[in-house]
């Protein structure tokens, strides 16, 4: 039993004036004299046992009367928290795409949904997370309010980042009470880790009842001519051996093709199809099967006319550029230093600074102009360099030297597998290749650079120095067959290709959504002019940098459904791209809660949403006492006027 009141029960203490006056009046009795008592004394001695006795039972329910008067104001009660702590609720509710499916129910995020609002209390506070939105201490007509708008979407939300959550309203707040329900379908792309300050929570777990899947994992094109090109679909096989399932692809809304194909258990299926080739083709892939979910058996790709990247070499001609950068993806062209039309400049991408002795005044500039406008540069000094020259032109990245020459022949061991230039080149870290080697380089400083390939002296070979507006990729050494057989080693087409094609982002034909997604618009823009990107049903202004001849978009948060956009400049289409559905949603694979659970000794497994909210409410459920003691003190008030009234002494 626990008091909302509890400094009334102080009052206990004056019962005793009522006990010292009752002993004070149990010593007061009259002599009366009389002739003879012989015949009347035991007539006495009853009488007198018999009026203590009632002055005792008064007592005792005057004492019992005040002391229930005592107990109602103190408002005792039963429950299993106390009345002075606010109850706080934090509910996660996993909105992601593969709620988008239909258990014993129905479909798993409506029917959570409901049951959230039939069975949670309309007293308590509540935080409600989902993976698109926050809505902190609301009541519960507003939690009521959010979940009817709670609809599916692409982005994803780790276990770990709820936690976090949780633990930073518990901070934020005092004498208030938490209960934490985590409800999802625990796919197993989920983090099985949790933070070292995991707080007690309720995992509540909503299952499909399909347990298989058909996907299109993702699309290539190869063979590609004039005339056609090979479409190449990959479709992934989750659960028992499919056969015949329709495949169908279209041009916007028009059909192209149409096939069946069966595809073995547990495995991926790549199917071609030859199309037209066309400057620009919105391209819709689709499968016609009943399977979990339902979509991915859709998928979007865009073909735009191909544009090359323009790429300038100054100083020595070689063949390996050449080889490299060819016609079908680069616009190369070499010149000597003394040859260099310097209006074609600023109309580059990619500037290659190859061996020069020493690089010129007027050069420096056009180069340094050129890069403040998103150009990016490569530099590979000569084994005569004229120090001086090179270091003003350097100084302008972030500071950054190359000091004297030293003779001394290093292998080039270390490779940086997760800088970007190599990212999709390595299925796996190589680590026993021929390495290559140098027999002189030039000892580089920097105030901001990073290592992407490494002497096995740890010094770099080729440094990245960048910052908001330039971009410098710089080698320590010449790489000319005197100096360094590096042109000879696999790794020379990897790296100065990818300098050519990260120099101007391209539209690939599809992108993910909730990604990181870049893309470089060949355009100029008017002072304060910007782009936008939009659909039928929704548009957008994406994060963009403008530079003199392109603009950078980054579509990262935005945008949120599958399907084609247009990138707008005022109602002019530049280019069309599309977005498809991360396919680490169409995993059937789901996390073992019980298994997950005694890692985890905070968390409690349920699947049923609306026994866990009951069970909140019972233990959060007051029963008051003080009723019973105001009739306690009716029962005994009557009791002693009972006494008073009928019991004669």
């Amino acid at each position: 039993m626990q008091f909302h009141n509890p400094t009334i029960l102080y009052f206990l203490v004056l019962l005793i004036i009522p006990v010292l006056v009752h002993l004070f009046q149990l010593q007061k009795f009259v002599k009366v004299p009389f002739t003879n008592v012989a015949f009347l004394q035991k007539l006495v001695q009853e009488t007198r046992k018999s009026s203590r006795l009632k002055k005792w039972l008064i007592l005792c329910t005057r004492l019992l009367l005040f002391s229930a008067i005592v107990f109602a104001f103190s408002q005792p009660y039963i429950s299993n928290k106390n009345t002075t702590e606010n109850q706080h609720t934090f509910i996660y509710l996993d909105n992601s795409l593969s709620t988008n499916t239909s258990g014993e129910k129905g479909d798993l995020l409506q029917i959570s949904t409901k049951e959230i609002i039939e069975n949670a209390s309309q007293k308590d506070i509540y935080s409600l997370q989902t993976n698109d939105a926050f809505f902190k201490d609301i009541t519960y007509s507003e939690l009521k309010n959010e979940l009817l708008k709670v609809t599916n979407t692409s982005k994803k939300l780790e276990l770990n980042s709820v936690l976090l959550k949780i633990n930073s309203l518990k901070k934020n707040k005092t004498n208030t009470s938490y209960k934490n329900i985590l409800i999802s379908d625990y796919q197993y792309i989920y983090d099985k880790k949790f933070t070292n300050v995991t707080p007690s929570f309720s995992a509540i777990k909503i299952e499909a009842i399909k347990k298989d899947n058909i996907s299109i994992d993702s699309v290539f094109i190869s063979n590609t001519n004039n005339n056609n090109l090979t479409l190449n679909v990959v479709v992934k096989n989750q659960g028992e051996e499919k056969k015949n399932i329709p495949i169908a692809i279209f041009n916007d809304t028009k059909l192209i093709s149409k096939q069946s194909y069966s595809i073995k258990k547990d495995a991926l299926k790549t199917i071609p199809f030859t199309i037209q080739n066309q400057d620009t083709f919105l391209g819709k892939i689709q499968v016609t099967f009943s399977d979990t979910f339902s979509f991915d058996n859709t998928f979007y790709f865009s073909i735009n006319a191909t544009k090359k990247t323009n790429v300038l070499s100054i100083g020595n001609e070689t063949n390996f550029m050449s080889k490299i950068f060819t016609e079908d993806a680069f616009n190369f062209t070499q010149s000597s230093l003394q040859n260099v039309n310097y209006n074609t400049i600023q109309k580059q991408q990619l500037i290659v600074l190859n061996e020069l002795e020493k690089i010129p005044e007027i050069l420096s500039k056009s180069i340094l102009e050129f890069s403040k406008k998103g150009g990016n540069i490569v530099v590979v000094p000569n084994e005569n360099s004229n120090l001086e020259s090179y270091n003003i032109f350097l100084e302008k990245f972030e500071n950054t030297k190359i000091g004297a020459k030293i003779s001394d022949t290093l292998k080039i061991t270390d490779i940086n597998f997760s800088h970007p230039l190599f990212k999709n080149v390595f299925q796996n870290k190589v680590l026993n290749f021929q390495y290559p080697t140098t027999s002189s380089h030039y000892p580089i400083s920097s105030k901001n650079s990073s290592k992407i390939i490494s002497f096995e002296n740890g010094l770099p070979f080729i440094s990245q120095i960048k910052n908001d507006e330039q971009n410098l990729y710089l080698f320590s050494s010449a790489i000319n067959k005197n100096n360094s057989n590096f042109m000879n080693s696999p790794l020379i087409v990897p790296v100065f290709y990818n300098f050519g094609i990260m120099s101007f982002q391209h539209s690939k034909i599809y992108y993910y959504l909730d990604e990181e997604n870049k893309i470089d618009i060949e355009t100029n823009l008017e002072k304060d002019e910007i782009l936008n990107i939009s659909n039928a049903t929704s548009s957008f202004i994406p994060e963009q940098q403008t530079f003199q001849n392109k603009v950078s978009i980054t579509a990262n948060e935005q945008p949120y459904n599958a399907g084609f956009y247009y990138i707008l400049r005022k109602k002019d289409t530049l280019q069309t791209v599309a977005f498809n559905t991360p396919k680490e949603e169409s995993a059937v694979q789901f996390l073992d809660l019980t298994s997950l659970k005694e890692s985890n000794p905070k968390m409690t497994v349920s699947n049923d949403i609306s026994t866990v909210f009951k069970d909140l409410n019972e233990n959060n459920e007051v029963h008051w006492l003080w009723k019973w003691f105001l009739a306690l003190a009716i029962v005994s008030l009557l009791l002693e006027i009972f006494i008073l009234k009928f019991y004669k002494p």
